[in-house]
């Protein structure tokens, strides 16, 4: 059986009351071979580099536990938030996005065809190549926490997820939008908060409608970017002494025709993407009533004077920010980009090939164009729960490191390994998930019967035999 660090296991076991007994020594085994594996992370090589073959749990016993357990995700989710609580600031800030699994197969519960925008690619203002490939697609509420080292950068950490399906395989009563499922989740991290904290979400265009906007609770605000065709409003005046009073202003210019007016245009330098951007820029506090409603919102428009970068505009639903918090709101959009990214290459997210079922022996495919059987719901709850444990693996590794990480030493070991790496200063989730496997396995030696020299041996080959990157 894998010898567990005891600060991992104290991370582990705050996760106890989201399971039964035997469900919490599955999740505890899962997520230690999860961070262990190297390559793809199906469910058999996980259980598999976790050690937990030597118990006298059968093997299937992992996949009923993803299939059949009595857990819940979003009870998961609100334990990662607690334990990130001493690195949240006072001002909290969720991202919202999507991301593209790709899977083969039509026996997936939940598969369709979906836009891939990292395949997709653009080929001049105006001119998009669209690329659409069959799988999961995920819809992911991440919070963000600034870096210790350096606070103008932070991290996204998976907090809830939301598997969308495909209207076609999907009946009509069970059908969400990826807006809704949005703001469900949005409504559902909002009750986790303190009551004096102020939530903000930044999305992108997708979630920037009317279904999110209408839709957030109390104190808990939307940075995102508008169409520059929007329909804009003035506020609403007194009211008069008799009639209904009114719900809006006179329609202003939208954001497209403030381009020609060079008169409201004023240079700023703004925080955006942890860098120091030169923008020209125009603000207004109005309405966006198609989607905000009579609620007032902050548009501030952008464009470069360079003509490097496409004029865009984006909205607020807090007026009192400033141009520069908008602005800084939504550059920290980008960190869950970069979650997906390090959740895919690091940890398998959406390797695993669970959640379908086989066609029974000796019936055939049906065939048939256009058809609208059922919706199938074998496999369901697994293809649910098997992901996101990568982006549960994720905050481990980060909460651990924040807590007993050297980053100092890990960056010299580093540049030490890979010398043409000198503009290295701060460590990656590639550099904290090798110091935790590293950890890991010198917990291991220790406790084998070794010699002094065999044990020292072995852990010099841990870097070079490629358990720790």
């Amino acid at each position: 059986m894998l010898c567990i660090p005891s600060p991992v296991r104290s991370l582990l076991a705050q996760f106890e009351s989201c399971f039964t007994a035997p469900g919490f020594r599955h999740f505890r085994r899962l997520l230690a071979g999860w961070i262990l594996l190297r390559g793809c992370h199906t469910i058999s090589r996980v259980f598999q580099a976790s050690c937990a073959l030597t118990s006298t749990r059968h093997h299937s016993s992992f996949y009923r536990f993803l299939s059949e357990g009595r857990w819940s995700l979003d009870a998961v989710g609100r334990v990662v938030f607690r334990l990130l609580h001493p690195w949240l600031p006072a001002r909290l800030l969720v991202l919202i996005d999507d991301t593209l699994c790709a899977r083969v197969g039509p026996q997936i519960f939940g598969a369709g065809v979906h836009l891939d925008a990292t395949q997709s690619s653009y080929t001049g203002p105006g001119r998009r190549f669209d690329t659409f490939r069959f799988g999961h697609n995920w819809v992911v509420l991440a919070i963000w926490i600034p870096c210790p080292w350096k606070r103008e950068t932070g991290w996204a950490i998976p907090l809830l997820f939301r598997l969308f399906r495909p209207k076609k395989s999907t009946a009509a009563s069970a059908y969400r939008k990826r807006s809704e499922l949005a703001a469900e989740m949005i409504a559902c991290v909002a009750t986790w908060r303190a009551p004096a904290q102020t939530l903000y979400v930044a999305g992108d265009g997708a979630y920037c409608c009317k279904t999110v906007l209408q839709a957030l609770p109390k104190d808990v605000f939307f940075v995102g970017p508008v169409r520059l065709d929007a329909a804009l409003y003035e506020l609403p005046r007194e009211p008069s002494r008799r009639g209904r009073p009114r719900l809006k202003g006179y329609r202003i210019a939208s954001p497209r025709q403030r381009l020609a007016n060079k008169e409201i245009w004023r240079a700023v330098e703004v925080r955006l993407y942890a860098s120091a951007v030169a923008l020209e820029v125009w603000t207004e506090v109005c309405l966006w009533y198609p989607s905000a409603g009579t609620h007032a919102v902050r548009v501030v428009g952008t464009r470069d004077p360079r003509g490097r970068l496409e004029p865009r505009a984006f909205v607020c639903t807090d007026p009192t920010l400033d141009v520069d918090d908008v602005m800084t709101l939504y550059g920290c959009r980008w960190q869950i980009e970069v979650t997906f990214r390090d959740i895919k290459q690091e940890l398998g997210f959406g390797d695993a090939r669970n959640g379908w079922w086989r066609r029974p022996q000796g019936q055939r495919a049906d065939t048939r164009r256009n058809r609208r059987g059922p919706p199938r719901k074998r496999g369901a709850r697994a293809a649910q729960r098997t992901a996101p444990l990568a982006a549960i693996a994720y905050a481990i590794v980060v909460v651990w490191y924040l807590e007993h990480g050297n980053p100092q030493q890990d960056v010299a070991d580093v540049r030490r390994r890979a010398p043409w790496y000198t503009a290295k200063k701060h460590p990656s989730f590639a550099d904290m998930l090798a110091a935790l496997r590293r950890r890991i396995w010198l917990r291991q030696f220790r406790r084998m019967r070794l010699s002094e020299p065999i044990r020292q041996k072995l852990t010099n080959l841990l870097d070079y035999a490629g358990i720790a990157a």
